[in-house]
């Protein structure tokens, strides 16, 4: 069961997001403010953070902020009356993941949350799982289980490390449209002397090894980029 903190100085916000998540099977801990959250997460394990941003003594900006000086992944969804492009910019300055207006539709959140839980999910194992696909980051290997009715052996690849973080990039956000851009920047890096055709490049070999795999599938996106589609649902959280 997941453990998720409320943190919020309304008691109506914190009962109705209690009730919505609890509706939903998680372990719900409330928090008035930022201070309170901290003494709540020395004491008890919280897989994600769900959280406002004006309450007293300790704001969301300040309590992101101190959580993120501990490099901790831990997912916070910043849920706020503050709507201005510069809030949310803010938000996302000092490490929020997410970030909703009040008032806030339950069954969006519900579906950032679940999103967000999958992707922690993916960092602290360090693996994507794609029906018989497993990509391994450690190893930097992509392994297929045997199928008989497909009379397909077990197999398992060891391919080109820049290939491997590509894929592993795309996959992690199935559906999300990346600019050559982005993934140059995650990737190679800022300082890169490669050009953006270095990306197409890549895609294109990722695309030749995987063409007879019916898991996924690299698409390009006209004008945009690339995003990868998963064709076999995963297990839900």
């Amino acid at each position: 069961m997941f453990h998720i903190l409320v943190v919020d100085d309304d008691k109506s916000t914190r009962r109705l997001m209690r009730a919505v998540l609890e509706a939903e099977g998680y372990q719900v801990h409330l928090a008035e403010n930022g201070e309170e959250a901290l003494t709540v997460m020395d004491h008890q394990h919280i897989d994600l953070v769900v959280l406002d941003i004006m309450m007293p003594k300790m704001d969301g900006y300040e309590f992101t902020r101190v959580i993120r000086q501990t490099n901790s992944e831990l997912p916070i969804l910043m849920v706020s009356a503050k709507h201005q492009p510069e809030d949310r910019k803010e938000g996302f300055l000092v490490g929020t993941d997410d970030y909703m207006t009040k008032p806030v539709d339950t069954e969006e959140m519900l579906l950032r949350i679940k999103a967000l839980l999958r992707r922690a999910r993916i960092v602290s194992e360090r693996r994507i799982v794609i029906g018989d696909v497993t990509l391994d980051y450690d190893s930097l290997t992509i392994s297929r289980k045997a199928n008989e009715a497909e009379g397909r052996k077990q197999e398992t690849l060891e391919i080109p490390q820049k290939e491997f973080l590509l894929l592993y990039k795309l996959l992690s956000y199935p559906g999300k449209i990346f600019t050559r851009i982005q993934l140059m920047d995650e990737i190679w890096g800022t300082e890169t002397d490669s050009g953006w055709e270095t990306i197409t490049v890549h895609i294109g070999r990722l695309r030749k090894r995987f063409e007879n795999w019916n898991e996924f599938e690299i698409i390009s996106v006209r004008g945009l980029g690339y995003k990868a589609v998963k064709k076999e649902n995963d297990s839900a959280l």
